[in-house]
């Protein structure tokens, strides 16, 4: 059974940053590629990144691009968000979720099965 574990998330000034961290459980790690995705309040859920799981590709979405970074941990089975210089817009609830193959085109959000994804942890940015 698949279970994603987020923490990190919290209240903070812009421009100041966080690292989100998921801890995976139940499944082969290193065969997934994983991502992160968030959902601000009123909006639909939105992708953020994305890395192979191998972790030599990694995909960033156009608004977070130079700001943050994901990274994969394979012997402790854990992914990573780290978020600089945060800003307002940047204020959601993060979840990480298991894509359906190794590379990063399986991470589409269609793809992605609700059982695959984790309780989130939200992240506020105040102005």
């Amino acid at each position: 059974q698949v279970q994603l574990v987020e923490s990190g998330g919290g209240l903070v000034q812009s421009g100041g940053c966080l690292r989100l961290s998921c801890a995976a459980f139940g499944f082969n790690f290193g065969l997934s590629a994983m991502t992160w995705v968030r959902q601000a309040p009123g909006k639909d859920l939105g992708w953020v990144s994305r890395i192979s799981g191998s972790g030599g590709s990694t995909n960033y979405a156009d608004s977070v691009k130079g700001r943050f970074t994901i990274s994969r941990d394979k012997p402790i089975k854990t992914v990573y968000l780290q978020m600089n210089s945060l800003k307002p817009e940047d204020t959601a609830v993060y979840y990480c979720a298991k894509c359906t193959q190794p590379y990063t085109a399986s991470c589409a959000l269609p793809n992605l099965m609700d059982e695959d994804r984790g309780q989130g942890t939200q992240v506020t940015v105040s102005s």
